[in-house]
């Protein structure tokens, strides 16, 4: 096995790609058996963070397989160890605090799919970077599939020009209607007041107006956000275009990941 930056060791997984020569995910591995410890992992991130992130930017997706990361706390200290920013989720999936920086991905019926989607692309501050930990396989399904948006946006440009076109000169317009409090019967049931971190409809609006969107109150205490319109795609990290939105561009779905601890935060947006 191939040995990169003295600390890892290059590995393989089930269903990975190989993309414009690169694989995704880069499967990297303890170098040696005294390196797997959670702790040498964190020092190893800290100490890496540039080698780390030209990895990442490259290969568009790194899985880190054997080393003794446990729980919630175990994996809380990786996302810190990146010192990346803290982005609130004001997506619509129920989910479950956990430990400061994780929360399950969510908490919605497993039978339910999930199509390709960018985190939160609609909002005006999304993350960059999502991070998922799984601590229980399951023990059938759960995957969380990877999809290079960029190759799907070139399929796009080149099978479907004047659709592209056409949306690009329009942008596209999205809602959605949300109940006040969390429904897990939905994989997209999650309440206004958790979602924007208040029961003050008045300050329901001033979050959503720095997010980006506007909502219209519904008679059951209910409300429906509107966002938009928004361009088609975008240029991210690398110089790579993807397609922005989770409906016209689902070219896959997948089955919901099994639960599972994630990334998120919360710090609002300046508004001041």
């Amino acid at each position: 096995m191939e040995v990169v930056n003295n600390e890892f060791e290059v590995g393989e997984c089930k269903g990975q790609k190989l993309v414009d020569g690169e694989q995704m995910p880069l499967v990297l591995r303890p170098a040696e058996a005294q390196k797997r410890g959670l702790c040498s992992l964190v020092a190893t991130l800290k100490a890496n963070k540039e080698w780390f992130e030209e990895k990442l930017l490259q290969h568009s997706a790194v899985l880190f397989r054997g080393f003794d990361v446990r729980d919630a706390e175990g994996f809380n200290e990786i996302v810190d160890a990146f010192g990346w920013d803290d982005i609130r989720y004001v997506g619509p999936a129920p989910r479950t605090h956990i430990h400061k920086r994780v929360w399950t991905a969510n908490e919605g019926p497993l039978s339910e799919f999930i199509y390709y989607h960018h985190e939160m692309v609609l909002i005006n501050e999304f993350p960059t970077k999502v991070i998922l930990f799984c601590q229980v396989p399951p023990p059938e399904g759960g995957e969380t599939p990877f999809v290079p948006s960029f190759r799907v946006t070139e399929r796009m440009l080149e099978e479907y020009p004047d659709n592209v076109r056409e949306m690009e000169e329009k942008g596209l317009r999205y809602t959605f209607t949300a109940v006040s409090k969390n429904d897990t019967t939905s994989m997209r049931g999650r309440g206004w007041e958790e979602a924007f971190g208040t029961s003050d409809p008045v300050e329901a609006e001033r979050r959503a107006r720095a997010l980006g969107m506007n909502i219209e109150w519904l008679p059951n205490g209910g409300a429906t956000t509107i966002l938009g319109p928004r361009p088609l795609t975008q240029v991210f990290l690398g110089g790579r275009q993807g397609a922005c939105g989770s409906t016209p561009s689902s070219a896959c779905m997948a089955r919901r990941p099994a639960r599972r601890p994630w990334r998120t935060g919360r710090r609002y947006p300046n508004t001041s």
